[in-house]
């Protein structure tokens, strides 16, 4: 059974959710929040997108398998790790560069683990709801 009232609401509120989910993982990289909670709140944008049109239409929105999400952050995580290894660091020591963005803050190596699990939590949870909802 579908609604039209909840099919146009999930329109609206996916782009909202996601913007939030992104503003959560900006926000999270110094105070609490960050790459989970983001992730899973593009993640519910998503669910709710899919429980109102269906998944062929939210696969089609996504463009991207979920699978590719995750294999991208898993690399970015474990990447972040890595670097530091370059220069005779321990593994996953925070490394900062001196290049500031306005309103973002350094780029860095913790940046980038919480784009990472940003990246493998939104994939791993999209994957689970296409599979309930395919059924």
């Amino acid at each position: 059974m579908k609604s039209k009232l909840f099919t146009t609401a999930s329109r609206f509120l996916l782009p909202l959710l996601l913007l939030f989910s992104i503003f959560l993982l900006i926000r999270g990289h110094n105070e609490p929040g960050g790459g989970f909670v983001g992730g899973l709140v593009a993640s519910t944008a998503f669910a709710l997108y899919t429980i109102a049109n269906g998944v062929k239409y939210a696969t089609a929105t996504l463009q991207v398998k979920p699978g590719i999400f995750i294999a991208t952050g898993l690399s970015f995580a474990v990447g972040s790790g890595i670097l530091p290894l370059f220069f005779q660091l321990p593994f996953l020591t925070g490394l900062w560069s001196d290049f500031h963005i306005p309103a973002f803050g350094k780029l860095s190596t913790p940046l980038l683990f919480d784009v990472g699990v940003f990246l493998v939590v939104f994939g791993v949870t999209n994957t689970i709801v296409f599979s309930l909802a395919e059924d």
